[in-house]
């Protein structure tokens, strides 16, 4: 194993040697501080796994239980993706949301940043420890912050090896999640569980898979996958005699059809809707793992859209303080008037508490202990806070909120997903 994580840090490196926008991003040193950090860490989870020397899921200390400063490794991380989201997707957001894609350029250096290393295991030759969820989740709110829906599409390929590595079984994840690091043979993988139903409830699918002798017959509707006009395979959320289950779909199996479902936002991610009409998928298609748990599933894919959608508001947040501080009424910034200076202070207020239910649901969830209630907390406290914060962003900027000439109309579209989306991304 750590001659794969070695080899696989290597390659990584090499293929972002060979680009040009690491160097005006000023991005190049921390990544390669960054891979090779990972790569250490690597290393040494082998060494302590084979000599048994400690229990493979390592606790805090009990006295920094309370230490919410993050690691150096997630310090380069958050401060290289930073750079990129401001300078690269910020940039492109604006035409990726009026062409509905995302260009193949900018899908290129999107891939060179290596992310799904996070989620695929060293045994695999990544970089993904027992402990990733809150790294993961730094990840979508740091991208965010440049936009959310060219966010949610580089966190498609994460998401995908996510599922797999948790929810697979050993054979599945040493047929899967080695093609995740691969240049050539990487899936694209969509996550499908929405359903065009009125008030859908991802616990009561109308998808159904029906177990036969050799194989499972899938039926059902799918809509508002998140990149799935692109995907090569779809993980799909169905019901079957014994409960809810996970199938890995082909996107050229007979019977499965697809076409665009562009919705009010994240117009970049492509989204689909799906109908399979008697799909046969063999039985190893089902994710399969011993501790396969639905309810963890969705609670994870919540925790995704949070810190999406968090990474989203600090962007609104942060835009709006400078506009309110130069716009000028009445001879004086509008920002000295108390009713825009409060509005601010709650904005900024809402999301430090959003921001630390996430990172506390995550925390929970990486230490192996129960998170179900902190997840949805955090949700139902996300998808309220983060859609006022929109709207007070669009009301500051006054008339400029309703046009195009300012981001935020698009991060209010963007953010009202997160009420409605269930599944589509995995921490």
């Amino acid at each position: 194993m750590p001659s794969t994580v070695n080899g696989h840090a290597l390659t990584l490196l090499n293929r972002f040697a060979q680009a040009d926008w690491p160097d005006y991003l000023k991005v190049r040193k921390p990544f390669e501080n960054l891979v090779c950090s990972g790569a250490r860490s690597g290393f040494k989870i082998a060494a302590r796994r084979s000599s048994r020397a400690q229990p493979a899921l390592a606790l805090a200390d009990s006295s920094a239980l309370f230490d919410l400063s993050l690691s150096d490794e997630q310090k380069m991380l958050v401060e290289m993706l930073e750079r990129f989201a401001s300078e690269v997707l910020r940039k492109e957001a604006c035409a990726a949301d009026e062409q509905a894609t995302v260009t193949a350029q900018l899908h290129t250096q999107m891939a060179e940043l290596g992310l799904v290393h996070y989620a695929v295991s060293e045994l695999h030759g990544g970089l993904a420890g027992e402990r990733t969820v809150l790294t993961n989740a730094l990840m979508a709110e740091t991208l965010a912050k440049g936009d959310m829906s060219l966010a949610a599409s580089m966190l498609l390929p994460l998401s995908g090896a996510n599922c797999v590595r948790r929810w697979g079984s050993a054979r599945q994840q040493a047929q899967w999640l080695p093609r995740f690091l691969s240049e050539t043979d990487r899936p694209e993988m969509a996550i499908a569980v929405n359903e065009p139903q009125t008030l859908f409830n991802p616990l009561k699918l109308a998808t159904r898979a029906k177990r036969k002798t050799r194989h499972y017959v899938l039926n059902g509707e799918k809509c508002l996958v998140v990149g799935g006009l692109a995907a090569s395979h779809f993980i799909v959320a169905a019901n079957t005699a014994d409960g809810p289950a996970l199938f890995i779909v082909d996107a050229l199996s007979k019977g499965l059809e697809r076409k665009a479902d562009p919705a009010m936002g994240l117009k970049a991610t492509g989204t689909c809707r799906m109908r399979l009409s008697a799909v046969k998928v063999p039985l190893e298609a089902r994710l399969s793992a011993d501790d396969f748990n639905y309810r963890s599933f969705l609670d994870y894919s919540e925790l995704a859209w949070c810190a999406l959608a968090v990474g989203t508001a600090q962007a609104a947040l942060d835009y709006v303080i400078p506009y309110c501080n130069e716009r000028i009424a009445f001879a004086e910034p509008i920002s000295h008037r108390q009713g825009v200076a409060f509005m601010i202070a709650d904005m900024a207020i809402e999301i430090d508490a959003m921001r630390l239910m996430i990172w506390n649901a995550c925390s929970l969830a990486e230490r192996g202990k129960p998170f179900q209630r902190a997840s949805y907390l955090s949700h139902l406290l996300c998808a309220e806070k983060t859609m006022k914060i929109a709207t007070d962003a669009v009301q500051l900027l006054g008339g400029h909120g309703f046009t195009k000439d300012h981001p935020v109309e698009r991060w209010y579209r963007d953010i009202r997903a997160l009420a409605v989306i269930k599944g589509g991304l995995q921490l």
